[in-house]
C-alpha cells in the first residue's frame, strides 16, 4: 500500500529555500528515494510503500528546515551530505554534526561550516581533542579547516600564538642558500597556509595579527629544543617528516597547547616511503585515548569536480 506524508512550512521564505531554485533540493532527494516528491502550496508530499523512505523524508526535510533556521542555504550537495548521514547513523547524530559545526572567526570573511560528513567529523575532534590528525587526499580541506580552527582559537583569545610548520624537503635544497631572512626564505614552502589564512581573514585582521605577533613560521627542523607553552601548532604536509621528526614534534607540546597535523599518505616525497613519521604515528596512535584522527578519501574532495576524476585516473593506474 503506498502512503503519503507530507510536510507543511508556513513560511513562503523557508519553503523556496527548502525546496531550493526551481525544486533542484527536492528533485535531488526524490532521485535518492526513488519516490515521487511533490508540492501543493506550502505542503512537501511524498509518496512511497516504504515507511523507512518516509522516514528518511521527514528526516531531511528537517534537517533542511534547520539549516535555513540557522541562515544556511540548503542546495543539492547537503541533500547528498544528509542522506548518507541517515544510511550511516539513523539517530541523526551525524547529521547534526554536519548542521551544527561551524567557526564564525572574529574579524574573518564569513562563516566556515563543514562540507561534508568528515569534514563535520573532523571540525569535531580539533574541538575536543589536543592532538588531532587530519589524513586524507589533496582537496578534502583537512588544512584549510585547520587553519581555520587555529585562527578561530587564537583570536578568541584561547592561545598566545600560532605556529604554522611543514617539512621543508620538496625542492631539495638547504635553506641557507636561498636569498632573503628566514620568513621570505619559509615562504614557497608556506604558501598553502598563507593562501588559506588570506582566504579566511580581512586585509586588516590579517595585518593586526601581524603586527600583534600572534603568529610564527618555522620549519620543522627548527623546532627542536623547543616547549611550545599555550601555542596552537599546525604540521602540514606531515607525510614528509622522518620517523625521528614526527616523535621530535610530538613531544614539544608544553602546557596548554593544542596541534593539528595534516598529510596525504599518497604524496610522500621522502626517499624510503616507509619511513614516513605520519605512516608510524597513525599506526602507534591510533588507539591512544585523548588523541584524534580523522580520515578522508577521494569522496570529500570539494575543490574543482574535475580533482576526483585526476585522483581516480591516477589511483587506477597505480593499482593497474
Amino acid at each position: 500500500m503506498i502512503n503519503t506524508n507530507m510536510i507543511v512550512i508556513e513560511d513562503p521564505e523557508y519553503l523556496g529555500k527548502v525546496c531550493g531554485a526551481n525544486d533542484r533540493n527536492l528533485k535531488q532527494l526524490e532521485g535518492l528515494l526513488g519516490d515521487r516528491i511533490y508540492t501543493r502550496g506550502n505542503e512537501i508530499h511524498f509518496s512511497s510503500q516504504n515507511e523507512e523512505k518516509i522516514q528518511i523524508f521527514n528526516s531531511i526535510l528537517n534537517d533542511l528546515l534547520f539549516s535555513v533556521k540557522r541562515n544556511r542555504i540548503p542546495d543539492a550537495y547537503m541533500v547528498d551530505t544528509l542522506f548518507s548521514a541517515f544510511g550511516q547513523e539513523p539517530d541523526r547524530k551525524s547529521s547534526m554534526e554536519f548542521l551544527e559545526n561551524e567557526l564564525n572567526i572574529p574579524g574573518g570573511t564569513g562563516r566556515i561550516r563543514a562540507r561534508n560528513l568528515n569534514q563535520a567529523r573532523y571540525m569535531s575532534q580539533m574541538q575536543s581533542h589536543d592532538l588531532c590528525f587530519g589524513i586524507g587526499p589533496a582537496g578534502t580541506g583537512k588544512t584549510f579547516l585547520a587553519v581555520a580552527f587555529a585562527l578561530n582559537e587564537i583570536l578568541n583569545r584561547r592561545y598566545r600564538k600560532l605556529i604554522l610548520s611543514r617539512p621543508v624537503i620538496e625542492a631539495g635544497e638547504s635553506l641557507g642558500f636561498l636569498p632573503g631572512d628566514l620568513t621570505q626564505k619559509l615562504d614557497p614552502y608556506l604558501k598553502p597556509l598563507f593562501d588559506a589564512m588570506e582566504d579566511l581573514l580581512t586585509a586588516p585582521s590579517f595585518q593586526k595579527m601581524q603586527e600583534m605577533n600572534l603568529y610564527e613560521i618555522s620549519p620543522l627542523a627548527y623546532m627542536r629544543g623547543r616547549s611550545l607553552k599555550n601555542c596552537i601548532v599546525v604540521l602540514d604536509e606531515a607525510q614528509n617528516t622522518t620517523r625521528e621528526q614526527m616523535k621530535m614534534f610530538l613531544t614539544r607540546l608544553g602546557e596548554g597547547s593544542r596541534a593539528i597535523i595534516t598529510g596525504d599518505l599518497t604524496q610522500i616525497d621522502l626517499p624510503c616511503k616507509e619511513k614516513s613519521g605520519l605512516l608510524e604515528a597513525e599506526r602507534l596512535l591510533k588507539s591512544v585515548e585523548g588523541i584524534g584522527f580523522s580520515s578522508f578519501s577521494r569522496g570529500d574532495v570539494v575543490r574543482h569536480p574535475l580533482v576526483k576524476k585526476i585522483l581516480e585516473a591516477y589511483e587506477q593506474e597505480h593499482t593497474s
